[in-house]
Formats: C-alpha cells, structure tokens, sequence
C-alpha cells in the first residue's frame, strides 16, 4: 500500500508500519531511575502498545485460523488473554497442542504455566479437576450459588470480581486519603469520586453484583475517620461516627454510588 504527502513524495506505508513495529519489539526497557535493560524478544509487559500489537497479530495467528480449522469451537479473546469453550477434556488437550504447534508456525511460544484445561463445574457437572476456575478481564469465573426465578438455591460456574480487582480497588481508594480531606463535606467527596465508583460498580458489578458489598466496607470506614477528624461531636467516637453515616446511607443512599447498590454502613 502506498500514499502520496503533501510534497509529492511517494512511500511504502507497509514497510514503514513494519520499521514502528521493529522499533517497537526492540526498544530497550526504561526504569524509573533512567537504566535501560536490552530487550531480545517480546514486548514490555504493562507498554501501552502491547495489547494492541496482541491484537494485530493473533487477529490472523488465531482469530483467522481457528474459524478455519475450529468452527464449532467458540472463544473469546482480549490481546493475548483467550477462552476457548471445548466439549470435553480431551478435545481441549488436542486443541492446545495444535494451538502450541500454530503459534510456533508464527513465531510465538504459548505460556504454558498461564495457560490451564479449567473444568466447569456446577449441579450438572459434578466432577473433580485440578483447575476449576480461572480470570478474565477481571472477573474471576468458578462455581457459585445462585438461585432461579423459583427461588431455588443451586450452583451454577459464574463470574464475578476477582481477588486482584479487588485489591486493585481497594488500593486506588487507600490512595485517595480521604480521611484527611476535612475541608470538604460528605456531599463534596462523593461528587468528586462518584464517577470512579460508579465505573467499577458498572463494569464489576455486570455479574454477581453482591461480591461488591465487601469491596466497598473500606471506603465507609475511611469515611467514619473522615467523620471523626471533621466534626468535634464526633473526635474519637468511631462507634457514634458510624452511626451517623449509616443514618445518611439509609436517608440519602443515592449520594454515595456504592450505597446505591445496598451497601450500608457497618456499626462496630
């Protein structure tokens, strides 16, 4: 494919977005003191051109040939994270050697100590596996009780918010320090940082959504500290403190995205 600038000049844009990409693959990896270590193969895990690289190449490496070679097989893919659904444990052993001998072809090696036969288990599949659960984008998929529109508990394999989300979340709320924002009211903080919130209480809680509920008790009692360095009445009653924020959580519960989804406020 070729293109034509404003100078008249004439260029390969191919070879040119091959010379980016060989740049890409080779760039040296940079700390945050300045070192650069040399790369040989692959690209910087956590780089901002990763998943979109993944996404280039196993569009054709994978996506392509498993709608040749698999078509009753469905799968999913984000970047270089996949699911593929598979009948039985031995159609799934079959389909990683060939996934392992195509990526060879292409000049990639499949991570083998990621990549797990996971049995899905629930009320109709019984069984014992090594691995029953894996996560994907977040969400950490195993069996899980659940109940139907009767109103009969049984297990079902579902997902909800992983263990790594949640403690990415709870970090990320640690770091806020809002227990030393005292300058601002209760109605302050919430419109400030509604909008983080509301995004994991969207994306995180699309399944599942009461595995939140414990996610989210840390930012209460962040909020009682908050409530104690704040008011005098309440300097050194945490006790008081959260009775006084669960009063506003069952009166206002929209102002808070997190108590629009039933989380109250626990009194010690």
């Amino acid at each position: 494919m070729t293109a034509r600038p404003e100078n008249g000049t004439f260029y390969d844009g191919t070879a040119a977005l091959n010379i980016y990409i060989e740049r890409w693959l080779k760039a040296p990896a940079q700390d945050e003191q300045g070192n650069q270590t040399p790369r040989g193969k692959g690209t910087p895990q956590g780089g901002v051109i990763s998943p979109l690289l993944a996404n280039l190449f196993l569009h054709y490496a994978l996506d392509k040939w498993m709608a040749r070679h698999y078509p009753d097989i469905p799968f999913e893919r984000y970047a270089d994270d996949a699911i593929l659904h598979c009948r039985t444990q031995e159609q799934a052993a079959r389909l990683r050697e060939a996934i392992i001998v195509r990526l060879a072809e292409c000049g990639l090696e499949l991570n083998l100590q990621k990549t797990k036969i996971v049995y899905c288990k629930d009320d109709d599949r019984r069984g014992n596996h090594e691995h029953e659960k894996f996560t994907f984008l977040g969400y950490e998929f195993r069996p899980r009780r659940a109940k139907n529109y009767r109103g009969k508990y049984f297990v079902s394999f579902l997902p909800a918010v992983s263990d790594k989300a949640v403690k990415k979340i709870r970090q990320e709320v640690k770091g806020w320090k809002l227990h030393l924002r005292s300058d601002k009211t209760i109605t302050d903080l919430a419109r400030m940082f509604n909008p983080i919130i509301r995004g994991w209480v969207r994306y995180y809680g699309h399944y599942y959504r009461s595995m939140l509920h414990p996610v989210f008790r840390p930012l209460d009692r962040i909020l009682v500290r908050w409530a104690c360095r704040k008011y005098k009445k309440l300097r050194g009653h945490q006790r008081r403190a959260a009775h006084w924020l669960r009063r506003i959580s069952v009166r206002e519960p929209k102002l808070w995205a997190h108590w629009e989804i039933g989380v109250r406020v626990a009194v010690p």
